[in-house]
């Protein structure tokens, strides 16, 4: 069985990476914003690679957050939530390569893709990357048929 995670933290993940995203395609190219798109590719690297349980915005939500909300009142696999921080993970990536080899335009499709995603995450909960995951294991479950 995988580990199960407060579907909360993830949201509010995403309204930071929202933010943080938000910042960079405004003030591309420059700088600040390949500085913090390095950290916010790092933040989804950590989710992705290593796991949730040791990525930024998670370990704020648990010591910060979820305190005062309590227990959720139900719990989610956390395997869909981490291979979102895979596919944010290559868009900051692709964004950041744009970024240092003076493609901003592609920099910047890449990291208003990833915009997009959190937003629609951090406003109305719905998970892109969550929906990727769940469609590509039915279609892998249904070729094996």
């Amino acid at each position: 069985m995988s580990k199960q995670i407060d579907p909360r933290g993830p949201r509010f993940g995403a309204a930071l990476t929202t933010v943080v995203l938000a910042v960079v395609l405004i003030s591309m190219p420059s700088p600040i914003a390949t500085l913090l798109l390095v950290l916010q590719t790092f933040v989804f690297g950590l989710g992705a690679f290593v796991g949730l349980h040791v990525q930024p915005y998670g370990i704020m939500y648990r010591k910060l957050i979820a305190r005062r909300l309590g227990s959720p009142k139900e719990l989610e696999d956390a395997q869909p939530p981490q291979f979102a921080q895979l596919v944010g993970f290559v868009f900051a990536v692709i964004g950041l390569v744009g970024l240092l080899t003076g493609a901003t335009i592609v920099g910047q499709i890449a990291v208003g893709f990833a915009l997009g995603a959190a937003f629609l995450n951090a406003a109305f909960g719905i998970c892109l990357g969550c929906e990727m995951y769940v469609m590509g294991k039915k279609v892998l479950a249904h070729s094996k048929t």
